[in-house]
């Protein structure tokens, strides 16, 4: 017979304690209504860690030599990641149909063939290889320099990005066709081939993290879908302006089905494509103006 141990009791003020310090790291903000995956999840932790409660786990996130180890299995433990190969279909043909051309076209004209994309959030990578293939199937792009960044907060993630091997939910809307051709079988699930992992890196970061941040240099295009819907207000305006930062002007934001800048900036033009809407920073002397409808 199995016996598994209680969840350990939150109490309000170490709630309010560590729901501020967990904002203050990483900008996950967790509601009272949210309270509950917070204690259920880092009891866990607790529990492993042989404290006796939650207050002696909120000082050792504060005061340990171990802290920084420690955040990190919080985020870890925190994070969802549910993802997988050409998510949002009709985004990536509005990208590889509309944006790209566009992108090329202003490029060849400047004198550059040099492509630069983030992929933030990228969890266990299945995003920015996703855009991989889809680039290694575009002749126009053949000799250009192509650099797909991929980041995110959790360590245990990019280890699986890292890796590159996949089982079957990670392949729940590619066809075949990408499959046989930019995958080879191994341990009973896929693993990524090199020529598209040459395209990807792979990298840790804190979208809080500004100085980091900054390192990434300029982007022409800022992939970030579902991540900002678990920021609160203030949390959103600040990653968002972090994108607007590091996209070059003309540069494109794109964002998940769900999200949305309203109420949160006016720095971003609202572009409207043939199969979705996308946000674009104005070029240089462009004037501001409210998100469309």
């Amino acid at each position: 017979m199995l016996f598994f141990a209680p969840d350990i009791p939150l109490p309000d003020e170490e709630f309010r304690l560590l729901r501020d310090l967990v904002y203050q790291h990483c900008g996950l903000y967790f509601h009272e209504e949210n309270r509950y995956l917070l204690e259920k999840r880092l009891s866990k932790r607790v529990q492993q860690l042989q404290l006796k409660n939650f207050k002696d786990y909120y000082y050792l996130l504060r005061y340990s030599p171990q802290r920084e180890n420690e955040l990190t299995e919080v985020v870890n433990t925190l994070t969802t990641n549910e993802t997988y190969f050409f998510r949002e279909d009709f985004q990536l043909k509005t990208f590889v149909r509309e944006i790209l051309p566009e992108i090329r076209a202003q490029k060849e004209q400047e004198g550059e063939r040099r492509l630069r994309i983030w992929s933030a959030g990228c969890s266990s990578g299945e995003e920015p290889y996703t855009l991989a293939m889809l680039l290694l199937d575009i002749p126009a792009f053949q000799g250009w320099q192509i650099e797909i960044i991929g980041t995110d907060i959790s360590q245990r993630v990019l280890n699986l990005a890292r890796k590159g091997v996949y089982g079957t939910s990670s392949f729940r809307t590619t066809d075949d066709d990408y499959l046989r051709r930019f995958f080879v079988e191994y341990e009973g699930k896929y693993k990524i081939v090199d020529r598209v992992k040459n395209l990807v890196t792979i990298s840790h970061l804190n979208l809080f993290d500004t100085t980091k941040v900054s390192l990434l240099g300029k982007m022409d295009v800022v992939f970030c879908r579902n991540v900002i819907i678990y920021f609160d207000a203030t949390g959103k305006k600040r990653v968002i302006d972090t994108f607007y930062q590091r996209l070059r002007p003309d540069g494109f934001l794109l964002l998940g089905h769900s999200e949305s800048l309203m109420n949160i900036t006016n720095q971003f033009s609202l572009r409207h494509f043939t199969h979705d809407m996308v946000y674009q920073r104005p070029p240089v002397g462009a004037s501001l103006f409210p998100e469309g409808l």
